[in-house]
């Protein structure tokens, strides 16, 4: 069977825990149709880039899939019919990656790095240093 990545961006008043059961949702109806879905990565609440039905932001979720061209058919007319779902991506692919995708890889970095920042800030206020004023006039 071909392999698919396939990416959806769902409406932003749903909760996160109502996005990924939209991500449930999906991976049952591609299991329906004889295929599966070898990882599930939701992304979370992001800004877009331009207006997109009047929403400013959106559920990111991201699927590897591996499923007959049908049950990629009947996924996408099922989502253009989902009004909780704004836009949707599918692209074919040689071979699915088992690791975590580079928007996951930088979303982790981005953690760790402010983890660092907040022992190092921690550390300095239990050695009595402060931070110095910001003077309006410096730029």
């Amino acid at each position: 069977m071909p392999f698919y990545e396939h990416t959806l961006i769902a409406r932003p008043d749903l909760t996160s825990q109502q996005a990924q059961t939209l991500g449930e949702t999906i991976a049952q109806l591609i299991a329906d149709q004889g295929g599966k879905v070898t990882k599930t990565e939701y992304w979370g609440l992001r800004n877009l880039a331009y207006r997109v039905k009047k929403n400013r932001k959106g559920h990111y979720l991201h699927f590897n899939i591996d499923a007959p061209a049908a049950a990629i058919q009947e996924l996408e007319r099922t989502e253009r019919i989902n009004e909780d779902v704004l836009r949707y991506l599918t692209v074919r692919v040689d071979a699915l990656d088992d690791g975590p995708s580079p928007v996951m890889l930088a979303k982790a970095s981005r953690d760790e790095r402010s983890r660092r920042d907040r022992e190092f800030r921690g550390e300095r206020e239990a050695k009595g240093e402060r931070e110095e004023p910001r003077r309006e006039d410096r730029v």
